[in-house]
């Protein structure tokens, strides 16, 4: 169980500043690298966290890395609205899964392959509009964010982010995404349909994505969130864990996040940090993947703006 982890990062994320310091604090442990923490504009608190793995690439080894990241525009828009949004789900189960993959690291439980834990800390994003209901606005541009979330050592990568401002999906608790590679939505993973089941006790969830939910921001689309973005600039496979709800909730409400269903996606988070380390799941099928670029080509269009775009 991993409610006292989200309690802790809880703790740690609802006040009107977040010290770099106390954040580097909370993930500091014997044989983990102290976080890698960037003060960005906004201010915000760009996070990584390597937890090596007894076999992992970090230390020469050559068992699978995971990356684990929170995307969301901002934990909070003070002063307009004091506490935890909607918006800072992604970012809480992020920091509580690698703070349980930290305590597991520091007593004695090493998983074989390295995991990256990302996000970013924002306590005074803006309130934008979306249909149908607002998002938060991350001060820090797409570009920066991907400089510092994404990690080219990342060979399989969730991306978790509240997903409730929407009517897409009708669920209380968390949903996965298909896979999505290098412009290609793929099946979804039966591996992490498995891996959900277990975690939650009940029959897997997966949430319906576009074609234009897998394209940069920017090129005038309408994207659900920014969940995928991550697959607009890696070649590893993506897939979305989305905290959901069974109603509309706009991104900016306060006081809406439900503990058990942030520490059941951070748990999940685990268990498949778990599993892919240890080499015993896949994010996809490389073979049919091979398969669908012999037959249709390259989708990696997809993962830039565009001609339009591009020209002007």
């Amino acid at each position: 169980m991993l409610l006292k982890q989200v309690m802790q990062v809880v703790e740690l994320l609802d006040r009107p500043e977040v010290p770099a310091e106390d954040v580097a604090r909370l993930f500091s442990a014997p044989g983990v690298p102290g976080a890698e923490i960037h003060a960005e504009r906004g201010p915000t608190l760009m996070f990584k966290l390597l937890i090596p793995g007894s076999q992992g690439k970090s230390t020469g080894g050559d068992a699978p890395t995971l990356g684990i990241t929170g995307y969301l525009g901002g934990i909070g828009s003070r002063p307009q609205k004091i506490g935890l949004v909607s918006d800072a789900d992604g970012c809480v189960a992020t920091l509580a899964a690698a703070l349980k993959l930290v305590q597991m690291h520091r007593d004695g439980d090493r998983l074989p392959g390295d995991v990256f834990a990302t996000t970013h800390i924002t306590t005074h994003a803006v309130i934008k509009p979306h249909h149908l209901v607002t998002f938060m606005d991350s001060p820090v541009d797409i570009a920066t964010r991907n400089r510092y979330l994404i990690d080219s050592r990342m060979e399989a990568i969730l991306s978790l982010d509240t997903t409730r401002g929407n009517r897409i999906i009708n669920h209380r608790g968390f949903a996965l995404t298909p896979t999505v590679k290098e412009g290609y939505i793929l099946r979804v993973s039966e591996d992490l349909l498995q891996i959900q089941q277990d975690v939650t006790g009940r029959l897997p969830v997966v949430l319906a994505i576009t074609t234009q939910d897998i394209t940069p921001y920017g090129n005038g689309v309408f994207h659900l969130n920014g969940m995928m973005q991550p697959a607009t600039v890696t070649g590893a496979p993506v897939v979305g864990v989305a905290i959901t709800s069974e109603v509309v909730v706009s991104g900016a409400a306060t006081g809406v996040g439900h503990e058990v269903d942030i520490e059941a996606a951070a748990r999940f988070a685990v268990e498949v940090a778990k599993a892919f380390a240890g080499g015993s799941i896949g994010f996809y099928d490389p073979a049919e993947f091979e398969r669908l670029v012999n037959l249709y080509g390259s989708m990696r269009h997809l993962q830039t703006l565009g001609q339009a775009c591009a020209g002007t």
